[in-house]
């Protein structure tokens, strides 16, 4: 292949320009080998000469897409990595976020594989009304065409070999000879297509699944996206990456969780908050300063719109805002009773029980949709959050227990279920382009990169190779497909012979009753087609005239050197191929049979044709009686 880099470099930026593909940060010799895999099939050898070809022929895109997006994928590829996501990774997940809804993003998803391969996963430890209710998988793209596919969710039992059979009959339904992933599970798998270069990222996103795309991307590149990626994820999020990308040079956005199985969580890089610490000291301006701020944080609780208790280490009802009072009958005479003496403690729910699990893993705890039955029937809906407290030396001071009443919330919840159902794609886009533009400010604001160490140079190597072994995959497969197709040509033409030796059987067949029958007369029989070569010769006739049935077979028959004057029968012949409706004719010829003997011959002819007409011959009927002296 010939062509500059500048022919190379305008060939990229029309295909930005005509089409939106930025492929300007892919790495360069992964993505000419690609081109120049397009250029031979058409059979050019030069960058700008397939731009002109490009320019010619607008359909030429949707080739040279396919064969730069390597869709390689598959359901659990890389089992063992799959097994510790599913084993180890997302129970945690789902226990941090007990009760909440759970994000996971496939990025660079092809045909989908991966995708339902987390659904299964998340179905299996939700259980599958559960997984419906609380999780949403955005599967995104550039390649429409695998998008299309995806979306189907029909795959092959080939594309099935590696999911275990218990999930293949559980998830997957049969349609003809292929298999289609459950109706009522796919709709919590959201398909969309993202340039993961150019368009905003999904957020707020739990676990981030992205495997074997980031090695096609140069070094700058990279940098961008796994940026882009840090943004996406929760502060406790999971990134999941293919088995040639290691980040061992971006260290600053996210730390191995599992470095074998290429498994990161994401490190908090925000300031912290700034928070207002008071100072005790001796007296004077301070000491009043901190009394009036004291005051203000218990006006400020009291006058909260949730109802909030606080108990001290010794489990003794320490302070209850105006709300709780009201809301659950306490007075100022509560505080420092013990709170297993009070109503509030099992009414709505047991508290206890919770207290002591916010104390001992010294983390908040929520207690969702409790609900508290009044009088005439009114039904109350709180969500419940039990928060231990303590002082910044880490020495535990409590708990604050807020009941937040979210009756009106979750009636209004009910009432616009469906409706969020419908916006929730319409909201993701809005909210992806707002954070597409507060991602944007913090790129501005970085600092450019150190150069690449020789841990870079290494990883960008074994990124090569991996890319260079999916290129091999990919063509195994098709030549795959190409077997297949011959074997059922090759199928189709062994079904052919068959039946070719059927017809050849049943030709032998005839021809075996036909010489049986013809040898069963006492009269000599011949018989002889429209250009009168002999067809058939019985035994008879080899009796009267002494010629074998094989040296007459072709022969002329006014070509044979009998005793029977055979040019005598030349015109009856004849009439009777001519004239198919005609009577048989009868002659008497005086011949010399094979002994020398003279007798006199009766001949017969009759003309006859096959089934339309195709072959017309004429059968000549002898028998011989001594001729009188």
């Amino acid at each position: 292949m010939s062509g500059s880099d500048e022919d190379f470099e305008a060939l990229l930026r029309h295909v930005k320009e005509q089409r939106g593909f930025d492929f300007t940060g892919y790495k360069r010799a992964s993505l000419a080998r690609r081109v120049q895999r397009r250029m031979e099939a058409v059979g050019l050898h030069a960058y700008d000469e397939y731009l002109d070809y490009l320019i010619l022929h607008p359909d030429e895109f949707t080739q040279l897409f396919n064969t730069i997006l390597i869709n390689v994928t598959g359901f659990f590829r890389d089992r063992d990595a799959w097994t510790y996501l599913q084993e180890e990774l997302l129970p945690q997940i789902l226990a941090r976020r007990e009760g909440q809804p759970i994000r996971v993003w496939s990025a660079g998803c092809a045909t989908g594989e991966e995708a339902y391969t987390l659904a299964m996963l998340l179905a299996e430890l939700l259980g599958v009304d559960e997984f419906r209710d609380r999780v949403k998988i955005y599967a995104t793209d550039v390649d429409e065409e695998a998008l299309t596919q995806a979306r189907q969710a029909i795959y092959t039992e080939r594309d099935l070999a590696a999911v275990p059979a218990e999930l293949r009959e559980r998830y997957f339904e049969p349609a003809g000879t292929r298999f289609v992933f459950r109706k009522e599970l796919r709709r919590s798998v959201i398909f969309g297509r993202n340039d993961l270069v150019q368009d905003a990222p999904i957020s707020h996103v739990d676990v981030l699944v992205c495997r074997n795309t980031l090695m096609y991307f140069n070094a700058e590149t990279q940098g961008q996206l796994l940026n882009r990626m840090h943004f996406a994820l929760r502060p406790d999020g999971v990134l999941f990456l293919g088995k040639a990308e290691m980040l061992l040079s971006h260290s600053a956005y996210f730390r191995p969780i599992e470095l074998k199985r290429r498994f990161f969580r994401k490190i908090a890089t925000e300031p912290r908050d700034r928070r207002l610490v008071v100072s005790s000291g001796p007296g004077g301006v301070q000491d009043e300063e901190q009394s009036e701020l004291t005051l203000l944080h218990h006006a400020a609780l009291m006058s909260s719109a949730a109802a909030q208790i606080v108990v001290d280490t010794d489990g003794r009802l320490a302070l209850a805002n105006n709300r709780a009072m009201h809301r659950f009958g306490l007075t100022s005479r509560d505080v420092g009773r013990p709170i297993q003496d009070l109503e509030v403690s099992y009414r709505p729910l047991e508290l206890r029980t919770h207290i002591e699990d916010a104390r001992m893993q010294r983390r908040a705890v929520w207690i969702r949709d409790v609900e508290q039955v009044r009088g005439a029937g009114e039904t109350l809906t709180f969500d419940i959050q039990v928060v231990p407290l303590a002082d910044e030396a880490g020495t535990e001071l409590g708990v604050t227990v807020i009941l937040n009443d979210v009756t009106q919330y979750r009636q209004l919840q009910t009432e616009l279920t469906y409706a969020n159902r419908q916006l929730e794609i319409a909201y993701e886009e809005l909210q992806s382009t707002n954070e597409e533009l507060e991602t944007t400010n913090e790129e501005l604001q970085s600092t450019v990169e150190e150069l690449e160490t020789t841990n870079e140079e290494l990883q960008s190597t074994v990124e090569e190779l991996e890319t260079t072994n999916e290129e091999l995959q990919s063509t195994n497969e098709e030549l795959e497909t190409m077997n297949e197709e011959l074997q059922s040509m090759n199928d189709e033409l062994q079904f052919s012979n068959d039946a070719l030796r059927d017809r050849q059987d049943e030709v032998e067949r005839l021809n075996r009753f036909m010489t049986a029958v013809l040898g069963s007369m006492n009269s000599g029989v011949v018989v002889v087609d429209g250009e009168m070569q002999i067809l058939a010769w019985n035994t008879r006739a080899e009796d009267l005239w002494g010629v074998r049935t094989d040296e007459a077979l072709g022969e002329h028959l006014m070509n044979l050197d009998i005793g029977l004057p055979v040019e005598e029968l030349r015109q009856p012949i004849r009439a009777q191929l001519a004239d198919g409706t005609s009577e048989p004719a009868e002659l008497h010829l005086d011949a010399v049979n094979r002994r020398g003997r003279h007798v006199q011959v009766r001949v017969t002819l009759t003309h006859f044709s096959d089934h339309g007409g195709a072959t017309t011959a004429a059968m000549l009927v002898m028998d011989a009686v001594d001729r009188p002296e």
